[in-house]
């Protein structure tokens, strides 16, 4: 989508010019994987517009393959508005009767499955129509050689008339789970890492992201909980996304448990120290370091806004 922040301090209800951006959970996973040095592509719509054609542009700038981006002459890109805050930033959505809404199961036809490792989704697209969640339905349920990978991304505007109960089957078609305790808590009423395993005991891979206190990866009887780093925060939207890039690059790499949930935090803190989803990477040696850090020196890292 369309994102667009204000460009001046102060509240934002007086702000009188703004930055356009782009944002979004499944174009950020795909920016951050491709800069982590992957191959990614974005398979969504936009409409016949400005917005559509800068949102295009914006995500292949990253190295993202936008060739499957399809273009819609009737319905217009999707916007978001975010106010931003270190605290919170609340996002406003316009995107009812966008491009991307107008998707369909018959999408999963035209996808090169076979030529990918890992297929990222999130909660956000069944929320949009009934024909983005049957897209999704169909997507989680076929004979695969790939990774299904699944962010819950609870966005309780885009619910309002829809009935969420669909979000825990989708979950647990998946390989890999990714979800925020917070998220868990306001859709399951539970948050214990415990709690959401007994409810999803279906996928592979689960990992539960508990905000600044660090996350939980529970594969079959093991259950890991890793530290997040001390991050000098300018604003926390996009970081679970970005978060869920850093996981999966170490997936894909073959890494064991502790380093997958590290990488994890090293991408998360990319998107923290900026007011744009998809922040500066941190410098390689820095990554390397911090992958292979003693418990100690990972509790006295500090990652700051200007950190390069």
């Amino acid at each position: 989508m369309a994102m667009f922040v204000p460009a001046e301090p102060g509240p934002p209800a007086e702000a009188t010019t703004w930055h356009r951006t782009v944002g979004g959970a499944e174009s950020n996973v795909a920016c951050h994987v491709a800069a982590l040095g992957l191959r990614s592509a974005w398979v969504s719509a936009v409409g016949d517009d400005a917005l559509g054609t800068a949102v295009v542009s914006a995500v292949a700038s990253f190295g993202v393959d936008v060739s499957a981006v399809a273009v819609d002459a009737d319905r217009p890109t999707g916007v978001y508005v975010k106010e931003r805050d270190a605290s919170g930033s609340p996002v406003r959505y316009y995107r009812r009767g966008s491009a991307a809404s107008g998707m369909g199961p018959s999408l999963v036809d035209t996808l090169p499955l076979d030529a990918v490792r890992v297929v990222h989704t999130s909660g956000i697209t069944p929320a949009l129509s009934d024909s983005c969640h049957a897209l999704m339905v169909r997507l989680l349920h076929l004979p695969r050689d790939f990774t299904l990978s699944f962010d819950l991304n609870w966005r309780p505007r885009l619910w309002t008339d829809r009935d969420p109960a669909v979000l825990r089957d989708l979950a647990a078609a998946a390989d890999i789970v990714f979800v925020g305790a917070d998220e868990a808590k306001l859709v399951w009423d539970v948050d214990e890492p415990a709690a959401i395993r007994a409810l999803l005991p279906e996928p592979a891979t689960l990992v539960i992201k508990q905000g600044a206190a660090g996350a939980t990866l529970v594969e079959g009887d093991d259950v890991l909980f890793q530290p997040a780093l001390k991050v000098d925060v300018v604003e926390p939207v996009g970081a679970g996304d970005a978060f869920a890039a850093g996981f999966l690059w170490a997936t894909l790499a073959g890494e064991p448990p502790l380093r997958r949930l590290r990488a994890g935090h090293l991408r998360a803190a990319t998107a923290l120290r900026t007011h744009h989803d998809v922040g500066p990477s941190l410098p390689p040696s820095y990554v390397s370091a911090m992958l292979a850090a003693s418990e100690a020196e990972w509790a006295a890292a500090f990652v700051t806004e200007g950190a390069s």
